[in-house]
């Protein structure tokens, strides 16, 4: 019979498996609320309590400014009006009429300024609060430089080819410009405006007060400026003495030296062609001269 093992108390203990042995326990060591931290706390809570306070305050007062009776605009009186001569104030007014009983901090300004600006007469605009309640409006107006003939009617034009009403009460020495049709589209007529400013400009700079001897401009044609000339004592007639009118082609440019050429030959023209209808300067060193056709009685 074999005898058991025996093992030694050693060799026992190293094969003890690790788990059944009794870990040391850790120890958790608690943090404490620092000064530091608790100054950050104080700072954020007092931070949010100065911007809720500062939230109240704001909407305090924009609820007064936009809702309080001394902000509101109530009366056209508070509508302070400067610039207007040709533009009557009643149509100003009437642009507004919308923010009536409103603060004057709600008008919106710009979409106000762009509503006076589409009045014929007005060319620019500017609307400005004064607070605590009223408005200041400055107009300027726009300037005719001519007649517009349309039809049998005669309508005033400014060098922008804005179409204006004339007013029953003012006295215009304008010459009259055809050619232009109210119904084209503004650029055209601007362009067509700009043209005869620059016309205009030449025959004054060619002679002194020439510009006032312009009757009629016809702008039909982009290419040849037509005016019908009247006043001047070149055009006087031969036979009677008396004046008379004649159409001049100026074509499209170049006007100073053209107008100077007229003035200096009409009365050599007239003196050898008698009674003249027109007179084409569109032509390099060459004029065309066209007696007035005269009918005889039978």
């Amino acid at each position: 019979m074999a005898e058991p093992d025996v093992y030694s108390p050693d060799v026992l203990a190293e094969e003890e498996p690790r788990y059944m042995r009794r870990q040391k326990p850790v120890e958790v060591r608690k943090r404490k609320f620092g000064k530091q931290q608790r100054l950050f706390y104080l700072k954020v809570f007092l931070g949010l309590l100065a911007a809720c306070a500062s939230g109240g305050v704001l909407y305090v007062a924009v609820d007064f400014l936009l809702n309080s009776p001394q902000f509101k605009l109530v009366k056209t009186e508070q509508i302070e009006i400067s610039g207007n001569v040709r533009v009557d104030a009643v149509a100003v007014l009437d642009k507004f009429a919308a923010d009536q009983g409103r603060s004057v901090l709600r008008v919106p300004l710009d979409e106000r300024r762009r509503a006076l600006e589409e009045i014929p007469w007005v060319e620019k605009a500017s609307v400005a609060r004064i607070l605590p309640n009223k408005l200041r409006v400055e107009l300027v107006e726009r300037t005719p430089v001519a007649f517009l003939r349309q039809g049998a009617e005669l309508a005033l034009i400014d060098a922008h080819g804005v179409v204006l009403e004339r007013p029953q009460q003012a006295d215009y020495n304008f010459p009259v410009v055809t050619g232009i049709a109210e119904a084209a589209p503004r650029e055209d007529r601007e362009r067509q405006m700009q043209l005869f400013v620059q016309f205009m400009k030449d025959v004054e700079a060619a002679r002194a007060g020439g510009s006032s001897m312009v009757s009629e401009v016809d702008l039909a044609d982009s290419k040849d400026v037509r005016a019908t000339l009247a006043g001047l004592p070149e055009l006087g007639d031969p036979e009677s003495g008396g004046q008379s009118a004649v159409l001049v082609h100026f074509g499209s440019g170049d006007f100073v030296s053209k107008f100077q050429a007229f003035v200096g030959n009409i009365g050599q023209w007239r003196a050898s062609a008698g009674r003249i209808e027109s007179i084409d300067l569109r032509f390099d060193r060459q004029v065309v001269v066209n007696p007035e056709k005269v009918t005889g009685i039978r």
